[in-house]
């Protein structure tokens, strides 16, 4: 969310970042409709001045004995209250036309962001390990775990329809390990805070991380009013909503495990096979809420967090800097991790890593208190996966399967799994 003052003082600079994002100048409609606003508040107040010395003459007519003029002001003040009422109904108009305007404008790219139409102008970061070489022709995860009888889209389909699935035995417990070993790594050796938080929420939470209202159609609403979280970036971000901290408690590091449900789950037949892109999907989520001054470091920090994980898991990947036509909508910068998947013979997104600036923080009221006591300022929000698990049981099985359709189990995750060496065909003796 933009704030019209700054808008209305540099232009040029607003519509430069817009153009960045492939998107049209704004700044000339908006500060029409703020004029617009601005120039019905002193009508307004001229009214209430007027009502003010017209309520005051009331007395002095009447204490003169002057009953007509009495009267005359009596029913003047009477139709500027009518008339108030009905102005004040228009600025509340005026004023919801430009914050539902503000509300749909997309963040502004930080200056290093490369700028570009979509992922193909993207641009590499690094890459970490090699792609593995398997001596025999690799299969996609679902050939795996329907092979290990262990993968079930068929009963899925019939409990809750497409893009769902049901995992069984052995491979149900190294999702919950990697969920797991995740929230372990990043509350252990990298200084987040674990929360288990609602995956129902309000409109304004969805509103204050951005969801709402340009992207309402992609998210699961309840007949009550809520929604279903599309990523636990919602409530955790919110966490600090309407607050205002001392900057001494930041930064603010938090981490959660969260099932994640997305109505839109890519485009009509994309990845229709198997588990890329569901309905529902579980992720661990990394959120910052930092000083203003210390946000682009945290990113980098954050980055290397998620990149940790598939270290760990001895994983090939690489990093990338979006370019503007491939950022979401609220982000100032953002590093996707691409993991290589030998079944698919790509890469393929694992996490997202964006710095928000004060974009986010603006639609919560999220601020603090700086150190020297002189104001208020916004905080600066962050958020990442670290990883989506989903995704890393996808990676896993395909970096780690063998030639009899069999999948090894990573070192890191077999503390997970009761020491677990390999997952196999269940015995059907």
């Amino acid at each position: 969310m933009f704030d019209m003052r700054w808008i209305r003082d540099n232009p040029d600079e607003f519509d430069t970042g817009l153009k960045k994002r492939g998107e049209a100048a704004r700044s000339q409609e908006l500060i029409a409709l703020d004029d617009q606003r601005r120039s019905h508040v002193a009508d307004l107040q001229s009214i209430q001045e007027r009502r003010n010395a017209a309520s005051k003459q009331i007395g002095k007519a009447k204490a003169s004995g002057d009953e007509t003029a009495a009267q005359a002001l009596i029913d003047e003040v009477a139709n500027l209250k009518s008339d108030l009422q009905a102005g004040e109904e228009r600025e509340r108009e005026l004023t919801s036309a430009i914050e539902t305007a503000l509300a749909s404008i997309p963040n502004h790219p930080l200056d290093d962001v490369p700028v570009g139409a979509d992922e193909d102008d993207n641009v590499l970061l690094h890459t970490s390990g090699e792609k593995p070489r398997p001596n025999f022709e690799p299969r996609e995860h679902y050939e795996l775990g329907e092979g290990l009888g262990q993968m079930d889209f068929e009963t899925a389909a019939k409990l809750s329809g497409s893009r769902f699935v049901v995992l069984r035995g052995p491979l149900a417990r190294l999702e919950r390990a990697l969920a797991q070993f995740m929230l372990d790594t990043h509350t252990t050796d990298h200084g987040y805070t674990e929360v288990s938080p609602p995956l129902l929420v309000r409109d304004e939470v969805m509103y204050g991380t951005g969801q709402l209202p340009k992207f309402e159609d992609d998210q699961f609403h309840t007949e009550d009013g809520r929604w279903l979280i599309p990523t636990a970036e919602v409530p955790l971000t919110n966490l600090v909503r309407e607050a205002i901290l001392d900057e001494a408690d930041l930064p603010i590091r938090v981490t959660a495990g969260t099932h994640c449900f997305r109505l839109e789950a890519g485009a009509a037949g994309r990845d229709t096979r198997g588990m890329l892109r569901q309905h529902q999907f579980y992720k661990v989520e990394l959120v910052s809420i930092t000083h203003p001054d210390r946000s682009l470091d945290e990113l980098e920090r954050m980055r290397e967090s998620a990149e940790t994980i598939l270290k760990k898991l001895d994983l090939h990947y690489r990093v990338v800097t979006l370019c503007t036509g491939d950022m979401g909508f609220g982000a100032r910068k953002t590093y996707d991790i691409e993991v290589w998947l030998p079944g698919q013979n790509m890469y393929r997104e694992i996490s997202s890593c964006s710095v928000c600036g004060d974009f986010q923080a603006r639609r919560m009221n999220a601020r603090f208190r700086p150190a020297d006591g002189k104001g208020l300022g916004f905080v600066h929000t962050l958020n990442g996966s670290g990883v989506a698990v989903g995704r890393a049981l996808i990676a896993v099985m395909e970096n780690y399967q063998n030639a009899d359709g069999s999948i090894t189990v990573p070192d890191v995750l077999r503390p997970y799994m009761g020491g677990q060496e390999k997952l196999v065909v269940a015995s059907k003796d």
